[in-house]
């Protein structure tokens, strides 16, 4: 299980995951806690080309298992 966007959701308007930062994500950072989500279950970040790396860092030092991808995949039009 993934955490879908809501219907209606505008991934043009997405904005970075890391605090006060209100840059326009291209990057989506997914991960789950081992400890309470079951392993088809994962939560999804958004991130800045600036913070990707950051988010990142954060949750595999807590041993969370990450995956990075683009926002917008191959193929896909950037909307920005």
């Amino acid at each position: 299980m993934t955490d879908l966007p809501p219907p209606g959701y505008d991934v043009r308007a997405s904005e970075c995951s890391r605090a006060g930062c209100r840059s326009a994500a291209s990057w989506r950072v997914e991960w789950r806690n081992p400890k309470i989500h079951p392993e088809d279950r994962r939560k999804i970040w958004v991130a800045c080309d600036e913070h990707r790396d950051y988010l990142r860092d954060y949750l595999a030092a807590r041993e969370f298992p990450v995956w990075v991808s683009s926002l917008h995949p191959a193929g896909a039009e950037d909307p920005r």
